[in-house]
């Protein structure tokens, strides 16, 4: 895809929430983490690529000791319809009796945080939780009713990009959430 392409996406796409507003978002989702955390040493997972600029943000605002680790996977590659999940890295930290906090940038379906969190829970952790910056209100989960301990922003339907979300490999460094046109 070449630039000209690429910087009519960001010029065309809908502006969901803004750099403050996510800003804002982060803090409160890190007063609501320390306030439930603070006591249990958790282990603190980042699934990359996506959940690479959210964790950076929100992990100097969780006010307690905790240990990091990451996981790689990926239904998307560089589409904008999800298939097969494809697992790039495991998580390398011990989780046995420990709390799991899983910091991803959005839950959409939910297979690929579904998916991570049973796998935590095959790894003996006693307890795992999910955190998204943004979660897609839609039926369409992999289990019903699934919903995400620590939300930021919740949004419709759409195809999102910015902030780790991307468009085609692109514009996850983009200072918002935006949508799509047409997506």
């Amino acid at each position: 895809m070449d630039s000209k392409k690429l910087w009519k996406v960001l010029e065309e796409a809908d502006l969901l929430a803004s750099q403050a507003e996510v800003d804002r978002a982060i803090e409160r989702m890190a007063t609501e983490i320390t306030g439930r955390l603070r006591d249990s040493r958790p282990l603190v997972l980042c699934v990359m690529n996506g959940g690479l600029i959210f964790s950076g943000q929100i992990l100097p605002r969780l006010h307690f000791p905790l240990e990091i680790d990451y996981t790689q996977a990926t239904r998307y590659g560089n589409e904008t319809a999800g298939g097969r999940l494809t697992w790039k890295a495991m998580p390398q930290r011990d989780m046995a009796g420990r709390t799991v906090l899983i910091l991803d940038d959005i839950l959409d379906e939910g297979v690929t945080l579904d998916s991570l969190a049973d796998y935590c829970r095959e790894q003996g952790a006693s307890e795992v939780l999910l955190a998204v910056l943004v979660e897609k209100l839609h039926l369409r989960k992999v289990k019903p009713g699934m919903r995400a301990d620590f939300s930021g922003l919740e949004v419709g339907d759409r195809f999102l990009f910015g902030y780790g979300l991307d468009y085609k490999g692109y514009w996850r460094n983009a200072p918002g959430i935006y949508a799509v046109k047409g997506l």
